[in-house]
């Protein structure tokens, strides 16, 4: 019965709480308030089969277990969690569900504080998935459906005194389960806190505040709203007064009003306030509200944080306190790796101090409300936020937003989000949702919030799926995935009267070794207006933690648990691992998103421009840090002055270094760091905020001298020998490959040999399900994966007087040899091997993986060394955050453990590296430049696994070495890498050496 969305239920609420004094309240510190008892904790749990089973007279019979609360019992032992994106988990149309239906009864007691029992008590449910009923003391007391915001009910007439008994009953699934098809892990259970408060009688039921601002923001009018709630009673009068404090705990303003007759339950007061301190997520500035309801020992003191701050949206431009702000923003869900949807304290402080960290400023709560105490972290520490309605029709996208019997649902989950919400000075946008069509729900939903929140505009990707219609669902263009040649069209030709900015609310799709062409992206935001960036899918992988028998640990995903059907991996797309470590991709979203840009006006001189991006603060929070390096070697550095440049503004600043010093030959480039000056809640005083590289416009590689000698040559039928100095390389000529390169040991035990082949990442195919417009469905129709190569030629020649060795092999893996065609000279110079390559592709053989060679290293060259971009893997499509530099490590260190094997470690722009043995170290260099990728795992070994714990590392070392090496893209759920980033050529030539030091 979707139009019975709860029973009993109290109307929702912002979260606030109740003190005993000013001071207290003052602090909005709820461990303050002697008016709550938390119930978290152990409770006695059982779980039926259905509902059925759960019946009032048997709620108490039976074998109790025990389970934690919050959490999800499908995480607990109880059940299993279910992973599907858009299909739902059963085939039930809606609004029928299943029969066999879990269902879970929880029980615990609490005793009443004794000054509590003239008073009125509430229990508060923060979030539940599935169907809440709640019973006291063997009284029904109500229902709820919401499952992402709070139901709380008033249970003051069925208490005793004593011990209270509390019984839940949690149904999985029903009508309501179709509005919760949010691309997540099916979990169930009480998954957010659950605690007692108590208020007079009567009481401060709800406070609005909102604020009105005069003469450019030096003048600020607040309007508080305050509610009153008196079950019955109809008539009183109490004063009230108002306090504005500031930071530091001064009083600004205080309103005191006389004792007012309530004949209706709300009532608005007016304060004003000279040059108020403004919020933004940069400088993120709260006052405190207190309310006072009352005299003497009669009074209730409640309290609000509150933050000014003005959101418009005008010609094309979102407006935060009259500034345009860029979204620099990430989507998020709730997510834990051991306890599912119930996300604690300690963890969302962790996501906002690595989001704040990595320069993020913005976050869609996809796709519902979070967790309040998110939204207090985002108020005090500067996020913006588009808080989204919990409502996701995925499976059912044009139907249910027009359903009659699902428009209460609709219109109920936007009022619980904004009423609960609407003090929050981080919240910018209210979203009507996620992926559920557009119908007129949608409109019921928006003409509410409308009607009811001026100071918000609203969001809704759905009513834009035209991009110049929905303007009565959503006051921003949201768009999901578009490629940026359609935005940038968009951009350059609106349509009539478009005022609307366009912010992706989904774009970069991070799943897997993903993110390319977020640079590009940007260049596009940046330069086109209109186009006012968007946020990243996602923040997390949501895998979860899980062992095999002998202990080993890995992320699962979807399938691992038995849960069928399912969408395997596609749950695993964020730029942080479960564990909220830093996938590579999010290194190039922080440069990308830096508050600060350096650009050469003349290097020779010194002379470099730096340019604020930030809206609202100066540079002066940051100290910057500059070094010049010639040829990979560190020559001087030192401080920037004081970095006194206003926000979106730049500034001309001199480095001090002697002309003569740039003026030598060699490749030189000029390395800037920007840090914190002062201690932030997520960083400490001297954590890197930004970073810039810039070379010098004449700046060169110089190729490796390569001077040929006349090496000893010996040949028979099946093998040529040259020994040239004191290294030897040996040639089967019968199958056409290096079979000994070293000095008294063989280092290259295989290869090299032709690589067009990588293992497949997710963006060029989700291996797991099946392919469709894939390029790995390409690519495996070409046979790619399984390249077998054919001698054609092997031969010894002589150019110049000078031997060379020259080797031509043909490739397929399906059986149609002229696919490719790879030629290796081999030539031979004091102390290395110079090894010249062509390969050539054949007719409908195109856009192909990568364009290389691989080879085996023998066991023990573990030490890396390399002169080129890192320190983290980068690829042609995501490497502006990865500098130049000479760069160590070892091989193991290069291992990404992406939840699904894939193609990883690689490294673009190098001149040279090495790898080091005991006795020898092998050295491979660009003619000039290269890519490479050093690995214990081979393509194969990448590709057959489908969990970390599949990888067993070979004691060999596979060497990749590639002239190009196809871009990353965002294919996965989005546009395919860019043309620019593919190989389109059907012939490619490129040299390198291979020495011994």
């Amino acid at each position: 019965m979707p139009e019975l969305t709860n029973i009993n239920k109290l109307p929702p609420r912002a979260t606030f709480y109740y003190y005993k004094n000013e001071k207290d309240a003052a602090s909005t510190d709820r461990s303050k308030s002697p008016f709550i008892k938390f119930l978290n904790g152990k409770w006695d749990f059982k779980i039926k089969k259905n509902p059925y089973e759960a019946t009032e007279s048997g709620l108490n019979s039976g074998k109790w277990s025990k389970i934690e609360v919050p959490g999800n019992w499908t995480m607990q032992g109880f059940g299993r969690p279910h992973y599907t994106n858009v299909q739902m988990p059963f085939k039930n149309l809606p609004p029928s569900v299943p029969k066999d239906n879990p269902t879970g009864i929880y029980r615990t007691t609490f005793t009443l504080p004794s000054n509590w029992k003239k008073r009125r008590t509430v229990i508060h449910f923060g979030g539940c998935e599935g169907v809440l009923y709640v019973y006291v003391n063997k009284k029904a007391v109500g229902m709820n459906k919401d499952a992402r915001t709070p139901a709380e009910f008033d249970i003051s007439k069925v208490l005793k005194s004593g011990k209270n008994e509390v019984i839940c009953v949690v149904v999985k699934w029903s009508d309501a389960t179709f509005l919760e098809d949010q691309d997540h892990w099916w979990q169930a259970g009480i998954q957010r806190e659950v605690y007692i408060y108590s208020t007079s009688t009567p009481h401060i039921q709800d406070l609005f505040v909102k604020a009105t601002f005069k003469d450019n923001y030096k003048k600020a009018e607040i309007d508080v709203c305050v509610k009153i709630g008196f079950p019955g009673e109809k008539h009183f009068k109490k004063p009230v007064s108002i306090s504005l404090i500031d930071s530091t705990g001064k009083i600004v303003v205080k309103s005191n009003i006389e004792a007012i007759s309530y004949v209706n339950t709300e009532r608005k007061y007016l304060l004003n306030i000279k040059n108020p301190v403004l919020w933004n997520a940069e400088a993120p500035y709260l006052y405190s509200i207190v309310i006072v309801h009352g005299k003497g020992s009669k009074r209730e003191i409640v309290s609000t944080k509150f933050g000014f701050r003005e959101i418009k949206i005008e010609n094309r431009n979102l407006l935060i306190n009259g500034k345009r702000v860029m979204i620099r923003g990430v989507n998020r869900h709730d997510h834990d790796d051991t306890k599912g949807k119930y996300i604690s304290r300690e963890v969302m402080e962790k996501d906002l101090k690595v989001m704040k960290n990595f320069n993020i400023n913005a976050v869609r709560t996809s796709h519902y409300p979070n967790d309040p105490y998110w939204l207090e972290l985002c108020d005090k520490y500067g996020l913006y936020i588009v808080d989204e309605a919990n409502l996701e029709a995925h499976a059912f996208y044009h139907e249910l937003c027009r359903d009659n019997r699902y428009t209460s649902a609709f219109l109920e989950r936007a009022v619980n989000m904004v009423e609960r919400d609407k003090n929050h000075p981080s919240v910018i946008f209210w979203s009507l949702g996620n992926e559920s069509g557009y119908g007129p729900n949608h409109d019921a939903m928006a003409n509410w919030i409308r009607g009811y929140d001026n100071t918000r505009p609203i969001h809704y990707e759905g009513a834009t799926a035209d991009w110049s219609k929905g303007r009565s669902a959503t006051d921003v263009i949201c768009p999901m995935y578009p490629s940026i040649e359609k935005i940038v069209k968009w951009a350059k030709t609106p349509g009539k009267n478009e005022d609307r900015p366009l912010i992706m609310c989904e774009f970069s799709h991070a799943m897997g070794n993903s993110n390319g062409s977020f640079a590009d992206y940007w260049e596009a935001i940046e330069k086109y207006p209109g186009l006012q960036g968007g946020y990243i899918w996602e923040w997390l992988d949501h895998g979860i933690k899980k062992k095999t028998k002998d202990g080993k640990e890995y992320w699962a995903y979807g399938g691992d648990f038995g849960d069928f059907p399912n969408d395997a991996n596609f749950v695993a797309d964020g730029v942080v691992w479960p564990d909220r470590t830093a996938h590579p991709g999010l290194y190039e979203v922080k440069y990308i998103y830096q508050p600060v840009k350096v650009e050469a006006v003349n290097l020779h001189s010194g002379l470099v421009k730096i340019t604020n991006k930030n809206f609202f603060t100066d540079l002066t929070r940051l100290n910057g840090k500059w070094e010049l390096i010639i040829d990979g070697k560190y020559i001087m550095g030192g401080f920037l002055p004081k970095l006194t440049v206003a926000p979106g503004k730049s500034k001309i600043f001199k480095l001090k270094y002697s002309e003569k010093l740039t003026g030598k030959s060699g490749e030189k480039y000029i390395n800037f760091v920007f840090s914190h000056v002062e201690n932030k809640y997520w960083a400490s005083a001297g954590a890197e905020v930004a970073a810039e590289q810039l070379v010098f416009p004449e700046s060169k590689v110089v190729k490796s001298g390569n001077k040929k000698i006349n090496p000893r040559i010996a040949k028979t039928k099946k093998m040529i020998s040259v020994v040239f100095g004191e290294l030897t390389a040996k040639f089967n000529i019968e199958k056409g490959f290096l079979v000994f390169f070293g000095k008294e040991e063989n280092i290259i035990t295989e290869g090299p040999k032709l690589n067009i082949w990588r293992a497949a990442v997710d963006n060029d195919g989700i291996k797991l399900v099946p392919q469709r417009n894939t390029v790995l469905k390409k690519w495996k129709e070409l046979g790619l994966p399984s390249v077998e190569l054919r001698l054609k030629r092997a031969k010894l020649v002589w150019k110049n007087g000078k031997a060379a060795v020259v080797i031509t092999h043909t490739g397929s893996g399906r059986k149609k040899w002229t696919d490719f065609k790879h030629i290796q000279e081999y030539t031979f110079c004091s102390g290395k091997m110079q090894i010249k390559n062509k390969i050539i592709l054949g007719k409908g053989i195109n856009d192909i993986p990568r364009a290389g060679v691989v080879l085996k290293i023998k066991e023990g060259f573990e030490d890396l060394v390399w002169n080129g971009r890192g320190p983290w893997e980068n690829y042609s499509d995501r490497k502006s955050s990865a500098k130049l530099g000479i760069y160590s490590g070892t091989v193991t260190e290069q291992y990404v453990p992406y939840i699904m094997p894939q193609e990883h470690g690689h490294k673009t722009d190098t001149r040279w590296f090495s790898l080091s043995g005991k006795k020898n170290v092998l050295v491979v260099a660009g003619q000039p430049t290269f890519e490479f990728n050093v690995s214990h795992f081979s393509d194969g070994d990448l590709f057959k696994a489908t969990h970390t714990i599949d990888l067993k590392p070979r004691k060999e070392t596979i060497v990749h070495i590639d002239h190009a090496h196809r871009g990353l893209g965002t294919m996965s759920c989005g546009p395919d890498t860019l043309d620019k980033y593919k190989l389109l050529k059907n012939k490619y030539e490129f040299t390198y050496t291979v020495g011994i030091d």
